[in-house]
C-alpha cells in the first residue's frame, strides 16, 4: 500500500509567463531513525526542560529576549516583534530565475530535499513538460522561495518520473574552500602512486545505488528496542500531555515499532500478491554529479 504522503506547502511554479499549480512533499522520512526522549529513571516521568537564568532562577517566557553577539560577552538585545517584522510573507511562488548546468552547482549547496507535484490533473500536463524539457536539457533551475518566513535559494531538477526541489545554502553561509585547505602543501604526487589509485578507483567504479548501503546503527537499534519489548522492557510513563499510566498491549506496541514508516500493523501482514519493484524512478534521476567548490 502506498505511503500516506503530507503536503504542507501550495503554490505555483512559475516560468516566465508560465504558472503551474503544485504542492511540495518532504524527500525525507522523518521515521528513517529512532528518535529519544529523556525519562527519569526513578519516577518514569518525562524530563521537562526549565529555563533558568543565574543562580537557577526560572526566567518566564515574557521576559526572554533574543541576544546577538557582536563581540565577546556583548550583545544586541532584539525583541520577539522586532524579528517577527524581519519574516517575509510567503509568496507561494516557485519562481525559476535562470538555468545551469547541474554540475556547476558545488555538492556542499545542497540542503535539504523535497518532492514536488502537480496539484490537481489540469497542472500535469505542464508539469510533464517542465521535467521533460530540464531532463532533456540536462539543467537545473535556480529560484528563491519563501518559507516559515525565510528566503530559500532552490534549485529544481528532474528526478526520475517527477520534479525534485533541494533547497541550497547561501554563498555566505559557506566557508572558501581556498582558505580551508590553504595550509596543505600540495606537494605533487608520485606518478606510480596516482596510477594505482587510479587503478583501484576505476575497479570499484559502478552505478551509484543507494539501496546497497544500510544504516546499521539504525537497524541495530531497533534490534535492541524488539528484544527488550519481547522481554516486557517497556514502562509506561507520564507525561504532561499523556499523565497516568496505561495498560500496554506489548504484542502491538511491538508490531507497531517494526512495521515500515507509515504502514500499520494490519498492512504490514497483509502482502500484496504481487511483487512489484520499489522505487524504479529513484535511480533514474537526472541530477549528474556536481563538481566541488573552488579549490
Amino acid at each position: 500500500m502506498a505511503e500516506s504522503i503530507r503536503t504542507f506547502w501550495k503554490g505555483y511554479l512559475r516560468l516566465a509567463l508560465v504558472a503551474i499549480p503544485v504542492r511540495l512533499v518532504a524527500a525525507e522520512r522523518a521515521e528513517a531513525t529512532p528518535r529519544f526522549h529523556q525519562i527519569d529513571r526513578k519516577s518514569k516521568q518525562r524530563i521537562r526542560y526549565i529555563k533558568v537564568g543565574a543562580g537557577d532562577r526560572k526566567v518566564a517566557s515574557e521576559d526572554i529576549v533574543m541576544g546577538y553577539e557582536v563581540e565577546p560577552g556583548n550583545y544586541v538585545l532584539l525583541e520577539k516583534g522586532e524579528l517577527d517584522a524581519l519574516r517575509l510573507e510567503t509568496r507561494h511562488t516557485i519562481e525559476l530565475t535562470q538555468f545551469v548546468d547541474a554540475n556547476d552547482i558545488d555538492p556542499v549547496y545542497f540542503e535539504r530535499p523535497y518532492y514536488i507535484l502537480p496539484d490537481g490533473d489540469v497542472a500535469e500536463e505542464g508539469y510533464t513538460v517542465i521535467h521533460d524539457a530540464l531532463r532533456k536539457a540536462r539543467k537545473v533551475g535556480v529560484g528563491q522561495l519563501t518559507l516559515r518566513g525565510r528566503e530559500n535559494l532552490v534549485a529544481l531538477y528532474a528526478g526520475g518520473a517527477g520534479l525534485v526541489l533541494d533547497t541550497l545554502r547561501y554563498d555566505s553561509e559557506i566557508r572558501d574552500a581556498d582558505d580551508v585547505f590553504s595550509s596543505l602543501s600540495h606537494q605533487k604526487p608520485r606518478a606510480d602512486m596516482l596510477e594505482m589509485a587510479a587503478q583501484l578507483i576505476e575497479s570499484r567504479s559502478q552505478p551509484f545505488d543507494p539501496s546497497s548501503f544500510k544504516n546499521h546503527y539504525a537497524d541495530a537499534l531497533r534490534d535492541l528496542v524488539k528484544r527488550k519489548m519481547a522481554s516486557g522492557g517497556a514502562v509506561p510513563v507520564e507525561s504532561e500531555t499523556a499523565p497516568g499510566a496505561k495498560v500496554i498491549d506489548f504484542m502491538e506496541a511491538l508490531k507497531r515499532s517494526l512495521a515500515p514508516a507509515g504502514e500499520t500493523p494490519k498492512q504490514q501482514t497483509e502482502k500484496p500478491k504481487r511483487k512489484t519493484p520499489a522505487k524504479a524512478s529513484r535511480s533514474k534521476t537526472s541530477k549528474p554529479a556536481p563538481k566541488r567548490k573552488a579549490g
